[in-house]
């Protein structure tokens, strides 16, 4: 199976992800990308429940996302999620989130794929790899 180009996701804003001010507060667009990326995963056909299931975890090494426009209380978001790569034990993920086609965040994670009883890097299985897209490992 190869893995789809993206998935997108919906989400309306609840008041509880908002500041004061009524914008998105701006560590919550990791619980973004962490929904949109869950919604990939399935997509490809692979959940994390079947990962965990196998013996292995993906944490995050690595966050990065960069803002353009602020989301506000009760804006229909959509969030596409995408593996960029795979390589070795590391899966890069790149997000979007946008309201009304207007880009208002990007980034990526980056995450490592473990043996989670040891939390020592570990080779990705073929059948993995072939849901996401990267038979080869590459």
């Amino acid at each position: 199976m190869s893995a789809p180009q993206g998935v997108t996701i919906t989400y309306r804003v609840p008041y509880a992800d908002t500041d004061q001010m009524r914008v998105v507060y701006y560590a919550n667009y990791l619980t973004l990308f962490e929904r949109a990326r869950n919604e990939l995963m399935r997509a490809c056909g692979y959940t994390y429940r079947e990962l965990e299931a196998g013996g292995f975890a993906l944490p995050v090494l690595e966050a990065h996302v960069n803002y353009h426009a602020p989301a506000t209380y009760d804006d229909l978001l959509e969030i596409t999620a995408r593996c960029s790569e795979f390589k070795g034990v590391r899966l890069k993920i790149v997000c979007e989130v946008r309201r009304d086609g207007t880009l208002l965040a990007e980034g990526y994670t980056i995450h490592a794929h473990v043996n989670i009883r040891t939390l020592r890097p570990a080779r990705p299985a073929q059948d993995m790899l072939a849901a996401l897209g990267f038979g080869s490992g590459s």
